[in-house]
């Protein structure tokens, strides 16, 4: 089985679930069990200021107006935090230069230090045994390789089509392939 994690998702124009149209996926495990990511460019109706202030946390002045991120439909109360910081404690490396972490105690000195790129997501998307498999089989995904710097720093208006761009494919010749024109 040809693992897709770490990598990126790219929906295409097909696929035209809500949840997922054009959405660029971070993809954290790939396993016969099943597989999880997150959503890196669907910002949410939420700032990182006000989740602060609900979590009564400090902030930097730099990120009060800076968006959350609707990392998928599955748990979206849970929280999961894409960063640069070598510092914290409570990490995992997803590539080289980008770390996830799980916990408020590691997203509170993050909010706090302005010089850290990071990505607040809540919740993840998920598929069960085979399920993404069959949806790379029926063409809804493309995939790149994911490296730190366009998930922490990529703007998010920009991520689909610069991803799939990144990988050889001209989004505009996508889109006519498929008679979407």
């Amino acid at each position: 089985m040809q693992t897709l994690a770490p990598g990126l998702l790219v929906a295409t124009p097909q696929l035209t679930d809500s949840n997922f149209r054009r959405s660029v996926i971070l993809m954290l495990e790939h396993s016969e069990g099943g597989s999880m990511g997150l959503i890196i460019n669907r910002g949410a109706a939420l700032t990182l200021g006000e989740l602060a202030k609900n979590q009564s946390l400090e902030i930097a002045p730099e990120r009060v107006n800076q968006p959350v991120f609707m990392g998928g439909p599955v748990e979206n109360h849970r929280g999961f935090v894409l960063h640069n910081d070598e510092r914290v404690t409570e990490k995992h490396e997803v590539v080289p230069g980008l770390f996830l972490s799980l916990t408020l105690d590691t997203l509170g000195p993050l909010l706090k230090n302005p010089a850290a790129h990071l990505r607040f997501c809540l919740g993840y998307a998920g598929w069960g045994p085979q399920q993404l498999e069959s949806e790379l089989s029926a063409g809804s995904w493309l995939y790149a390789e994911a490296s730190a710097r366009p998930v922490l720093e990529g703007d998010p208006g920009l991520l689909w089509d610069s991803t799939i761009r990144s990988i050889g494919v001209d989004p505009a010749m996508l889109l006519k392939g498929k008679g979407l024109n």
